[in-house]
């Protein structure tokens, strides 16, 4: 049986989340959970924190182990960019982007 959960707007750079979430492809919950507790990158926790809410919408579902779910996907996609603006030398101004990113966590038993 399948479970997803979805984290949106998520304000991290997609590409610098994807570098994250390649870790974690196709392991175990329990051992995708360590390898994103041990990991020093900033999205790591972002991406434990969906990984968990998966596992949380698992569990209330019926007959469902713990134990013998597997990360089936998981994906990083660019959600919309919020744009800021910096002064620069000669009164010029170069735009920031902030990047957002929707994280999705599907979840299945083996």
């Amino acid at each position: 049986m399948e479970t997803r959960a979805v984290g949106r707007y998520i304000r991290m750079s997609p590409r610098k989340a994807r570098l994250v979430v390649d870790l974690v492809r196709g392991k175990k919950v329990d051992e995708a959970l360590t390898i994103l507790a041990l990991c020093p990158k900033k999205p790591a926790r972002l991406v434990a924190k969906v990984v968990k809410s998966a596992v949380a919408n698992a569990t209330q579902q019926q007959n469902v182990d713990v134990d013998d779910l597997y990360i089936k996907t998981i994906r990083v996609d660019e959600g919309p960019t919020l744009k800021r603006w910096r002064p620069r030398a000669l009164g010029r101004a170069t735009r920031i982007r902030k990047r957002t990113s929707h994280v999705t966590v599907v979840l299945d038993e083996v």
